[in-house]
C-alpha cells in the first residue's frame, strides 16, 4: 500500500492539503487485496453564492464492495444557485452507494430509470433524465441538455434537486479540470451502479491498445427520421428523449454508451462506460446489475424491487400521488419537485440480440 500527499486547488482560491492512500486501484476486484481500506479520501473548498461548504468523500473496498460515502458537495465552484431555472439551494447529503467491485454483463439493459446512474469520484450524483414533460405526458420527456427547456444547469453540467443534491447530467467539466483535463489521458470519473467504471469523453482510438492515440468517443444515437409519432407533432429536434434512436455500428459506443477495452486503472481490460459531450450524455442502460443503494430514497428501482433508503433526494416513503397536466410540468425529483407518475415502465429492456432500444421511457414510479 502506498500513501501519497499532494495540493488541491478549489474554486481558485482554496487550497487545501490531501491524502490518498493507494492499493492497486482499478484492481480492488482481482482479489489483490482484502479487508477494508480508503481508496481515496479529500476534503476540498466548494463555493456558492450563498454558502460555503466542504466537499467530503470516502471510497473504500471491503470484499468485493466498492463503498462511496460523501457528503454529495463538489469539489469544484458550482453554478449560481438557486437560479431563474431551478430554485434549490445546495445542502449537504449523506450519500453511502455500494457497487461490486467484480462487475458482470447481465446479459440485458436495464433502464436506468428513478435512480442515480453512479457516483464521480467526487462523491456527486450522475442523473441521466429528467422528470420535465410536455403537456404532463412522461412518454415525451425533455433532456436538460436539449436546448428547449430551462433547467438551470450550471458550467459543470450540474443542477440542484429539490433535496439540496448537486448532481450531473453530462460531462463533470470541473472535475474534469481538477483531474488534469480531458483529451490528454483516459480520465476515471465515477462508476455505475451496477459496478462498471465510468471515464470522461475520450478514450484510445483502438480500445484493446493502449498504445493508440486517444480519440473523442462519438455515441452511436441519432436524431430519428420523419415526424413524431403523436404527442407534441413535429420534426426530432433533440428536445425529447424519444427524439433518438440508437443506430448500431454509426459511433465508437454501445447502446449502453460504453465499449470494452484497456484502461489505465483496467490495463487487462473491462466494460466501462462513457460520457459523451453528445445524446445520451449519461447512459440510459446499464449494462449489470445495478445495486439497490443507487435507488432514490422511497421509491422503486427499475425492476420492481423496493429500492435502498441509502441513496440522496428522497421526498419520503409512501405513495406518490399523480401528478398534473401542464406545459414541461415535470414530476418528481425533477429541479420542478413535482411527484413522479406511479406505475411500472412503460417499456421493457431491450434484448442484446442486435436490435435497437426501444424508445425511452419515463421514470417508473
Amino acid at each position: 500500500m502506498r500513501t501519497s500527499s499532494l495540493l488541491v486547488v478549489a474554486c481558485a482560491v482554496a487550497v487545501i492539503p490531501v491524502s490518498i492512500t493507494h492499493a492497486h486501484p482499478g484492481h480492488e476486484g482481482e482479489g489483490n487485496d482484502t479487508g477494508s481500506f480508503v481508496f481515496a479520501s479529500f476534503a476540498v473548498a466548494a463555493k456558492s453564492s450563498a454558502t460555503v461548504s466542504t466537499s467530503q468523500v470516502t471510497t473504500t473496498v471491503e470484499g468485493d464492495t466498492r463503498i462511496v460515502r460523501s457528503n454529495g458537495m463538489p469539489d469544484h465552484r458550482p453554478g449560481q444557485f438557486p437560479n431563474r431555472g431551478n430554485p434549490h439551494s445546495l445542502s449537504p447529503q449523506a450519500n453511502e452507494f455500494r457497487m461490486t467491485t467484480k462487475p458482470q454483463d447481465s446479459g440485458q439493459l436495464t433502464p436506468a430509470r428513478g435512480a442515480w446512474f453512479g457516483v464521480a469520484v467526487n462523491g456527486v450524483t450522475f442523473e441521466p433524465g429528467t422528470a420535465e414533460f410536455w403537456n404532463g405526458n412522461p412518454q415525451w420527456t425533455y433532456e436538460a441538455l436539449g436546448g428547449f427547456i430551462n433547467l438551470g444547469i450550471d458550467q459543470h453540467n450540474a443542477h440542484v434537486q429539490p433535496s439540496g443534491a448537486y448532481h450531473y447530467h453530462a460531462l463533470p467539466t470541473g472535475l474534469i479540470k481538477n483531474l488534469g483535463g480531458d483529451g490528454k489521458a483516459m480520465r476515471l470519473i465515477g462508476w455505475a451502479a451496477d459496478g462498471f467504471p465510468i471515464y470522461s469523453a475520450y478514450a484510445h482510438e483502438k480500445a484493446d491498445d493502449a498504445s493508440s492515440p486517444l480519440k473523442k468517443m462519438k455515441s452511436s444515437y441519432q436524431l430519428k427520421d420523419g415526424s413524431r409519432d403523436g404527442g407534441p407533432g413535429g420534426t426530432p429536434d433533440g428536445r425529447f428523449t424519444s427524439d433518438f434512436k440508437y443506430v448500431q455500428g454509426s459511433g465508437d459506443l454501445d447502446e449502453a454508451n460504453g465499449r470494452n477495452g484497456v484502461t489505465p486503472e483496467y490495463p487487462q481490460g473491462t466494460y466501462y462506460y462513457v460520457i459523451t459531450d453528445e445524446f445520451p450524455w449519461i447512459s440510459r442502460y446499464w449494462k449489470g446489475t445495478p445495486d439497490p443503494s443507487f435507488y432514490k430514497q422511497g421509491g422503486r428501482g427499475p425492476r420492481g424491487g423496493q429500492g435502498g433508503g441509502a441513496g440522496p433526494g428522497g421526498q419520503g416513503q409512501g405513495q406518490m400521488p399523480r401528478g398534473g397536466q401542464g406545459q414541461g410540468g415535470g414530476q418528481g425529483q425533477g429541479p420542478r419537485g413535482r411527484n413522479r407518475p406511479q406505475g411500472p415502465p412503460p417499456f421493457p429492456p431491450p434484448s442484446r440480440d442486435g436490435e435497437a432500444p426501444p424508445p425511452f421511457g419515463p421514470p417508473p414510479f
